[in-house]
C-alpha cells in the first residue's frame, strides 16, 4: 500500500474534479460483479454440498479470479486516465483543514474511498506484487472458506486498513492519498498463517524455509518496526498493520461462534 503525495496528483485538480464519473460508475460495475460472483458461487457451493458432491480444489477461484481481473482493468484504466481515479477513488484523510494552506482544492474522503482504494496501484510492480500474493494466499483461503465468507473476510480487511490509515493519518497531520491492495493482502497473511501454520514458505531472499506462523510473526513486526522508525517512507506501515489486526479480529469471532 503506498502513499502518494499531493503534488503528484494536484495537476489541473479543480478541472478534474468536475469532470464526469466515468472512472467510478466503471468501479462500481466491476465491484458489484466481484459481489455478485461471490454470492452466485457460494450459492452453488450450497446446491453441491446438499447434493453430497465435494468440490475440487480449484488453483484460481472465482472471488480470487475477480479480484485480479477488476485490479487489472482498473489499473489500465487508471494508466489511461491521468489522476482522475486518484482524484476519484483513493482514500484522501477525512481532515481536510490543512487543505487550506496548500493553495488550492484538493480532494476530500469519501466514504467509498474505504473499498476503492484497494483497486489501484502505484505501478506496474506494485500491482504485480499484491496480485501474486492475493493469488498465493487467497486462493488458499477461499478453498478452505468458500467463496462468501472470503470475500467478507477480504473487504472486512481492506475496510480496517482504511480506517487505521485514516487515523494515523489524521493524528500526523499528514495530507495524502493512499492507495493499493495490500491491507487485503496482508489479512490474508495472517489467515494463512493462523490456518495453516506448519505449512512452509519459501523465501526468495534469503532462500530458506520458514513456518508459516514464524513468517507471519517475522513480517508483522518489521511492519511494525518501520511503521514506530519510519524507515521506508511512502509506505502505509500501519494500514498493513491494521488489515491484519482486523482481520485477526474477525478470525476470532468466527472460531468463538462458528466457522466460515
Amino acid at each position: 500500500m503506498l502513499q502518494i503525495t499531493v503534488s503528484q496528483v494536484t495537476g489541473d485538480l479543480d478541472s478534474v474534479m468536475h469532470r464526469d464519473l466515468i472512472g467510478v460508475a466503471c468501479y462500481l460495475v466491476l465491484f458489484g460483479w466481484v459481489v455478485f460472483l461471490a454470492l452466485t458461487h457460494s450459492l452453488l457451493e450450497e446446491i453441491t454440498h446438499m447434493a453430497g458432491f465435494t468440490p475440487s480444489y480449484s488453483y484460481l477461484p472465482p472471488v480470487v479470479k475477480s479480484l485480479l481481473i477488476v485490479n487489472g482493468i482498473m489499473f489500465v484504466l487508471q494508466m489511461s486516465s491521468g489522476n482522475q481515479l486518484i482524484v476519484e477513488l483513493a482514500l484522501w484523510p477525512w481532515d481536510s483543514s490543512s487543505r487550506l494552506v496548500t493553495g488550492f482544492t484538493p480532494p476530500h474522503f469519501q466514504p467509498y474511498q474505504l473499498v476503492t482504494y484497494a483497486f489501484l496501484h502505484g505501478g506496474g510492480f506494485h500491482l504485480l506484487l499484491n496480485m501474486y500474493a492475493l493469488w498465493l494466499f487467497g486462493s488458499r483461503m477461499e478453498n478452505k472458506w468458500g467463496s462468501r465468507a472470503f470475500a467478507g473476510y477480504y473487504f472486512v480487511c481492506v475496510v480496517g486498513a482504511a480506517l487505521v490509515q485514516l487515523f494515523v493519518s489524521g493524528m500526523s497531520g499528514g495530507y495524502y492519498p493512499t492507495i493499493g491492495a495490500s491491507g487485503g493482502v496482508f489479512g490474508l497473511l495472517l489467515a494463512f498463517g493462523m490456518t495453516f501454520p506448519r505449512e512452509r514458505l519459501v523465501l526468495i531472499f534469503p532462500p530458506v524455509a520458514l513456518q508459516a506462523r514464524w513468517f507471519v510473526m517475522i513480517y508483522g513486526a518489521i511492519e511494525l518496526w518501520a511503521s514506530v522508525t519510519g524507515a521506508v517512507a511512502g509506505v502505509a506501515h500501519f494500514a498493513h498493520l491494521g488489515g491484519m489486526l482486523f482481520g485477526f479480529l474477525l478470525i476470532l469471532y468466527w472460531r468463538r461462534h462458528r466457522n466460515p
